[in-house]
């Protein structure tokens, strides 16, 4: 079965990205992380996000398109990035997540993949 993991990150674990000082632990804690998972099998596909701030939204009311720069909600965490993963239950897929370097300062969130209407 299929999951997503949705890695929620804090404004301060984001914000190692581009931190000189930070950069390296941040993206090496990534970078094993995505490793382990390429190398067990497990993973389908999945890659990180830009922040927030150069996110487009778009909605159509009554025909009209409305685009917004942002989302800009006043939230503590924030989308970081996801991961789809081949997992044999949800057991498997919180292993995994619980592996994530987020989760101790934002959370991950497991979503199972629908699966693709029968023919």
């Amino acid at each position: 079965m299929h999951y997503m993991l949705l890695f929620n990150e804090t404004p301060e674990e984001l914000g190692k990205r581009s931190d000189p000082a930070q950069a390296e632990a941040y993206w090496g804690g990534w970078n094993a992380y995505m490793g382990a998972l390429a190398q067990s099998g497990a993973m389908v596909s999945g890659n990180g996000l830009q922040p927030p701030e150069v996110t487009t939204t778009l909605r159509v009311e009554n025909g009209t398109r409305h685009v917004v720069d942002g989302p800009f909600a006043d939230t503590k965490e924030m989308l970081g990035g996801y991961v789809i993963l081949d997992a044999p239950d949800l057991d498997a897929a919180l292993e995994w997540a619980a592996r994530a370097p987020c989760v101790t300062a934002g959370s991950v969130e497991i979503r199972p993949v629908l699966p693709p209407p029968a023919a």
